[in-house]
C-alpha cells in the first residue's frame, strides 16, 4: 500500500534479518508516516512466515543503527531506513563474561 509520488509522499526502506537472509522493503509512504506504521506497512511476515507476527508489531525499531526511543510517534523523513531489530538471546554483558571466563580458563 504505497502512496503515490506527488501528494506528500516520501521514499523509505523497512529492513529485517535473520542470521541465513534479510529483506528490505521500499515504500513510498505519506510524509507523517511513524516509524512503527512502516514495519507495518511493509508486510515483512510474508516475507518471514516463521517468525511469530508480534514479533514486527512489538520490535525495537532503529534508524540506520540508532535505536528510536518512541517508534509508534516517530515520523520518518525521505530516505530512512526503519530497522527491526530482533530480540537478543542473551545479555551482552553476561554474553561478555562467559567469553571472559572461558578464556581465562583457557590460559
Amino acid at each position: 500500500m504505497d502512496a503515490t509520488e506527488g501528494d506528500g509522499a516520501i521514499r523509505v526502506e523497512v529492513a529485517y534479518a535473520l542470521p541465513t537472509r534479510q529483506k528490505i522493503v521500499e515504500l513510498n509512504v505519506p510524509a507523517d508516516t511513524t516509524a512503527r506504521q512502516a514495519v507495518v506497512m511493509a508486510e515483512l511476515p510474508q516475507y518471514f512466515p516463521e517468525v511469530p507476527v508480534e514479533t514486527f508489531l512489538e520490535a525495537d525499531l532503529g534508524i540506520f543503527g540508532k535505536a528510536l526511543r518512541d517508534p509508534e510517534n516517530h515520523a520518518l523523513r525521505e530516505g530512512d531506513r526503519v530497522e527491526v531489530y530482533r530480540p537478543l538471546k542473551i545479555d551482552p554483558k553476561a554474553a561478555r563474561a562467559a567469553r571472559a571466563a572461558k578464556a581465562a580458563k583457557s590460559r
